[in-house]
């Protein structure tokens, strides 16, 4: 990746069937926020703004509060709720004082060919945003349903959590193009060797 330039859209990844969890696969395989410059392009991606809205105010102190929210999703994802484990009851505090800022505010204005158009109230700031991605977490912690769907990837050492929303819930990989391809180019290579055996 140049420097200066975004990570190319195909390199963040927006499939693991909700905005948080999309949050948490920007560390696979390597650290995908590097930049402020990424951070906008994931926000943007994730649809958390709108694709035209101006996010030049973004720094670095964006960068670490994203960073910091996705750590703190992580423990709350990968972890049971135990009482009295300080580290989850930790994030949990966290990722709930985060909720509390009221996410952008979204209106319908009107484009130049008439059509309604979504737009922000403002300019976004970070506390909003985080807290639009921490109530997401929220919204799938509280729910059993959604909770039960929640799946790691079995490719090979591949970390991704996504949400199964699958016929019959038996999806086992976060991306069927990515690690499910990998997967099956691995099995008839396999194949193919035992067959030269």
């Amino acid at each position: 990746m140049a420097l200066g330039t975004a990570t190319a859209p195909y390199e963040l990844r927006f499939d693991a069937g909700r905005i948080c969890l999309d949050l948490l696969s920007t560390t696979h395989p390597e650290e995908r926020l590097d930049s402020v410059d990424v951070l906008r392009a994931w926000i943007t991606g994730s649809g958390l703004v709108p694709s035209d809205t101006a996010l030049t105010h973004a720094d670095t102190g964006w960068l670490l509060a994203f960073r910091e929210l996705r750590a703190q999703v992580d423990r709350l994802v990968r972890c049971r709720p135990r009482p009295g484990v300080a580290t989850y009851d930790l994030a949990l505090a966290r990722v709930n004082d985060l909720a509390r800022t009221a996410p952008p505010a979204p209106r319908a204005v009107r484009g130049e060919d008439g059509q309604l158009l979504r737009r922000l109230d403002g300019p976004p700031g970070c506390a909003a945003l985080l807290a639009a991605v921490a109530r997401d977490a929220v919204d799938l912690l509280t729910d059993p349903v959604a909770r039960a769907a929640l799946r790691q990837c079995e490719g090979d050492n591949c970390p991704i959590v996504y949400l199964d929303t699958s016929r019959g819930r038996r999806r086992r990989w976060c991306s069927s193009e990515v690690c499910g391809n990998r997967e099956r180019v691995a099995r008839h290579r396999r194949r193919a060797a035992l067959a030269r055996a």
